[in-house]
């Protein structure tokens, strides 16, 4: 439940979402969180990182990554993507 009550956090998802690619500075991050505001980024940024999922890169530019936790929750979500976008594509079908 605690894994859920993290997740289920607005722009959690997200944040790791655009991580997955790789490290990412807060500024860059936030230009790809459509609307998130910085206070909102950092929280959830010590939030993910106080749970192992993300880190900071070892390079020393601070940028922000995934760690091996978090690089395995993705794998971890591929099963609901899938359906994701399979319910989407029904969904759309239905419309039409």
């Amino acid at each position: 439940m605690a894994a859920l009550d993290l997740l289920g956090r607005r722009w959690t998802l997200r944040i790791l979402w655009e991580l997955r690619a790789g490290p990412l500075g807060a500024r860059a991050l936030r230009d790809r969180c459509d609307g998130m505001s910085s206070s909102v980024l950092y929280q959830r940024l010590g939030e993910l990182t106080a749970a192992g999922l993300v880190g900071r890169d070892g390079d020393g530019t601070g940028r922000y990554e995934l760690t091996a936790h978090g690089a395995s929750l993705g794998q971890a979500l591929a099963p609901l993507d899938s359906w994701a976008r399979r319910w989407a594509g029904d969904t759309r079908s239905a419309r039409s």
